[in-house]
């Protein structure tokens, strides 16, 4: 499932693009992907501005005066800026049709999604959409530190590897980017999150910000389906630490890689490095 990296490149990627162009209309080949598309959708979009593209965690916001369209990648799906005439295939469940700029041909903004676990939603103007009640901060910014996350993993048992997960944490980090997070700081995926020293917790946060920034520069990780919108695969994936290394040689110390299941996601650690 694409993470923030993969997020924030297709929101990069797209923006350009989008921003300041004014829908012309929607086509909705299905009803629903994860959950029925809302009727505001395709109602009143059309003839609306876009004002900006936003991510706010996993999810981006198409901002319009009408309200914000919320999209959801999921596990394979895909947004791309494609000319009109591009023949549709057979996953391409939505197309917002942007109108044509002074001099140039029609555009359109086309959501592919083979698995059909992304969604497409609505945020009227002024609301939060329940999705996005409730998350934590965004990894990348100021409110995310290491005293920040002492101070919420006080009496925890869980795993800190659990933890970092827990978009009530934090927002963003799933489980590629957690585990290469605590290789980084040297923390065991295992050890339990209320027993993590404020000093670690600053290195792990420092950890979490440089390697989501790095991966954002290139372009995410490809595992399976993600592409950026101009069809390009993220490169981290070529630069991975631990995720996906289990039994491999660690890149530090030249020990095998342990692999087990923490909270029901597969977790590569180091054994000696990682403490």
């Amino acid at each position: 499932m694409p993470e923030l990296p993969e997020v924030e490149t297709t929101r990069r990627g797209l923006a350009p693009h989008v921003e300041g162009r004014r829908i012309r209309a929607v086509t909705l080949r299905r009803p629903d992907l994860r959950w029925p598309i809302p009727p505001e959708v395709a109602r009143d979009l059309p003839g609306q501005r876009i004002q900006a593209v936003r991510r706010r965690a996993k999810y981006l916001l198409m901002d319009t005066e009408a309200g914000s369209a919320l999209l959801h990648l999921g596990m394979s799906g895909s947004l791309r800026v494609l000319p009109a005439t591009t023949p549709v295939t057979a996953h391409d469940h939505v197309d917002i049709a942007l109108a044509a700029e002074r001099g140039g041909a029609g555009r359109v903004l086309r959501f592919n999604d083979p698995r059909r676990f992304g969604c497409l939603l609505w945020q009227a103007p002024g609301q939060t959409h329940p999705l996005l009640q409730g998350l934590g901060p965004e990894p990348l910014s100021d409110a995310f530190d290491g005293d920040y996350l002492f101070a919420m993993s006080r009496g925890r048992k869980a795993p800190v590897k659990t933890f970092l997960m827990d978009q009530a944490v934090v927002v963003g980090v799933g489980n590629i980017y957690a585990a290469e997070s605590l290789f980084r700081a040297g923390i065991s995926p295992l050890r339990a999150a209320g027993k993590v020293s404020r000093e670690r917790y600053a290195a792990l946060a420092d950890a979490v910000k440089a390697i989501l920034t790095y991966a954002i520069t290139r372009g995410g990780t490809t595992l399976r389906d993600f592409l950026s919108p101009d069809g390009a695969p993220g490169y981290f994936e070529q630069e991975l630490s631990a995720y996906g290394r289990g039994g491999e040689s660690c890149p530090r110390c030249g020990r095998p890689m342990k692999q087990a299941l923490v909270g029901q996601r597969t977790t590569v650690w180091c054994g000696y490095c990682q403490r």
